[in-house]
């Protein structure tokens, strides 16, 4: 079965005052269920990791860079985040992919960078308002996955996470129909490419604006086997419903 996690992205937001946040919210989840992740910004990285170093909840980065190391100012290499306490980084994601103009193929060698170094990878696939209203949702879907996603791929060093650009941090959500009808499509991609098992086994996130009072519904879908969240992960108050309602799906 895929594993349940509840992965919080700080993005570019926190200082050293908001670590009190994570502190508060291991004391709230001293044993969950479900994996607990929080991906804050790379300064707060090994401080955040050296707090939750004897709790259950991981941390990771937000972003690689392809290479090891080299001539690359501003950058972070997988192996660094790994070296600051890092167990994941997320790759791919909406935001990396328009401000940076990020490729596909750009987020695969990430990828296989990030798995080189230990780290497992958050994989994001999702697609504009325009591609939605054309119907190409899909389409847009089975490309990225296609170009996005390593060949040594497997249940324990990748995960996915649906985010509908248009839904991240706009209050807005497709339907329940919508984001199950996603979610299969992913999972049936992933079984036609890589062995049964790992089709199977590795866990679907959805993300865009999720928050205590939606998750149940959307974690009682399928092939959601937990979120990634913005927004509502900054603080302990608003994470910990998200985390509590993956807890009992």
């Amino acid at each position: 079965m895929p594993r349940k996690l509840a992965a919080g992205n700080w993005k570019m937001n926190g200082c050293s005052p908001d670590l009190t946040e994570a502190r508060r919210l291991r004391e709230a989840c001293p044993d969950p269920s479900a994996g607990v992740l929080i991906c804050p910004p790379a300064t707060l990285l090994s401080r955040l990791s050296d707090l939750l170093q004897d709790s259950p909840i991981a941390t990771g980065g937000q972003d690689c860079h392809a290479n090891g190391n080299g001539a690359h100012t501003g950058d972070i290499a997988a192996g660094m985040l790994a070296d600051a306490g890092a167990a994941f980084v997320i790759l791919g994601h909406s935001e990396r992919r328009t401000d940076h103009a990020e490729s596909n193929d750009t987020v695969r060698a990430k990828a296989e960078a990030a798995i080189a170094a230990g780290l497992t990878t958050i994989i994001c696939v999702g697609e504009t308002k325009a591609e939605r209203e054309a119907g190409d949702t899909l389409k847009v879907i089975a490309a990225q996955l296609a170009g996005s996603l390593p060949d040594g791929v497997t249940a324990e060093n990748t995960v996915i996470a649906y985010e509908p650009v248009w839904a991240i941090g706009t209050g807005l959500v497709p339907t329940i129909d919508e984001i199950d009808e996603t979610h299969e499509f992913i999972r049936t991609h992933l079984d036609a490419r890589f062995e049964s098992d790992t089709g199977e086994e590795i866990s679907l996130l959805y993300g865009g604006s999720v928050k205590g009072s939606n998750a149940a519904e959307i974690f009682a879908v399928e092939d959601v086997n937990g979120a990634l969240v913005g927004g509502a992960s900054l603080k302990c108050d608003d994470f910990l419903p998200i985390i509590r309602a993956l807890e009992a799906s």
